[in-house]
């Protein structure tokens, strides 16, 4: 942008509200705006943090001049048609998960980033929690050795939340196990198949027709021999709230703690059967944060019951994940590059969530991700094929036909 500091508006003050003191304290940023629908709560937390700009409509910050992004933290219905217009009014745009709950949109997304060269970023927290991190500093080491095969979980009793979400498909909120798949390896999602297992209860299946309590997708990665198997609930599967992000390679492995508060396990290949399984502490990884942000991995911003979820458990913002964000997206501003993930990446993540759930009404049909999901290697190489193959079919019909032609002779 070429700007040393660029001016944020938060939208929606539930789980957004975490956000605004890291703003606040960041070097680059300035907390312009604060947007939300119920006026009373608008005010409430605008003055406590005390943000001058207070906005109960989206359009008008959209019209505001000196809004440089948006970071958009409103229902998933809400996310797509938000992103959209902002991008359309000329604002970046950072949206918390999923990026959208349709192919169509996620598209209409990714054209308009490369249409008005605007920068998008999904703001996936799993991505950039200390246990992700750890692992890919670990791969980034050749620790791991090569990575033989990747899983992650993320389960959720959803019972009692409001409007939209009785009923969601699992696979339709699946990024946070999609993400880190995708993420250690700088892989992109080429199919997937996905199986629906168990059924909910009635009154739950009739909003999306989405029967399945359960949904286990594998995900076929594009060039590479890995896949990855993924699995998601948000109604009637007992279960602690968990996400997970296990990873096995030919020197190590690690496994995502079972229970909150217990610690992950490595396994070390080539070692005494008793001796190879080891918990391990998981590092903070503030020291990568300027320093005014840095607390905010580990010490929550409030702590009032009535504005945390019940299974939000992680403590210090999923993971510490919530000032890795912020900055990640405010420094691509600042330094003029692609934030990660880009539109690109996060359609993909988001695409495979979407593709699952296609696959599972289908009995595990096997369905390709959609070609803009794809960098643009990728895509390319993806359109070439069918070309190829056309070659190769029309020579060998020519041989063949060459070779009636001799015998004729």
């Amino acid at each position: 942008m070429g700007k040393s500091s660029v001016n944020v508006a938060i939208v929606g003050l539930g789980f957004g509200s975490e956000f605004i003191p890291i703003y606040q304290r960041h070097p680059n940023a300035n907390m312009y705006a604060v947007c939300q629908r119920d006026p009373v709560k608008l005010k409430q937390i605008g003055d406590a943090f005390k943000v001058e700009k207070q906005y109960t409509k989206y359009a008008d910050v959209l019209a505001d001049p000196n809004v440089d992004f948006v970071h958009i933290n409103s229902p998933i219905p809400d996310h797509a048609p938000m992103t959209i217009a902002a991008l359309k009014a000329g604002k970046h745009v950072m949206c918390t998960v999923p990026m959208a709950t349709t192919i169509d949109d996620c598209r209409k997304i990714v054209e308009l980033t490369k249409k008005t060269g605007l920068k998008y970023m999904m703001a996936e927290t799993v991505v950039y929690a200390r246990e992700y991190l750890f692992v890919k500093e670990m791969y980034d080491k050749g620790e791991i050795g090569k990575v033989q095969f990747l899983q992650a979980s993320h389960q959720q009793d959803m019972d009692g939340w409001p409007n939209y979400w009785p009923g969601l498909p699992p696979m339709h909120y699946a990024t946070h196990c999609v993400g880190p798949c995708m993420a250690l390896t700088n892989a992109e999602a080429e199919y997937v198949s996905c199986f629906g297992s168990g059924t909910i209860r009635k009154e739950l299946i009739g909003k999306y027709n989405s029967p399945f309590a359960v949904e286990t997708c594998h995900i076929k990665f594009r060039d590479s021999d890995l896949t990855a198997r993924i699995y998601r609930s948000l109604f009637d599967t007992a279960r602690q709230y968990r996400e997970s992000f296990d990873v096995y390679g030919t020197k190590q492995a690690f496994e995502w703690q079972l229970i909150e508060g217990e610690d992950p396990v490595l396994h070390t290949a080539k070692k005494p059967e008793h001796e190879i399984p080891q918990r391990v502490k998981v590092p903070d990884y503030a020291h990568r944060l300027p320093e005014p942000i840095r607390m905010f991995t580990t010490k929550g911003v409030y702590d009032l019951a009535e504005n945390t979820h019940l299974s939000f458990t992680q403590g210090g913002g999923h993971g510490g994940s919530h000032p890795h964000l912020a900055h990640e997206f405010v420094a691509a501003l600042v330094e003029g590059r692609d934030p990660y993930p880009n539109a690109v990446q996060s359609a993909n993540w988001t695409c495979v969530g979407i593709c699952a759930h296609q696959s599972a009404l289908k009995g595990g049909a096997i369905v390709k991700l959609p070609d803009f999901t794809l960098s643009s290697k990728g895509a390319a190489k993806k359109r070439a094929a069918p070309a190829a193959k056309r070659a190769v079919k029309a020579a060998k019909k020519k041989a063949k036909s060459g070779k009636a032609k001799a015998r004729r002779r």
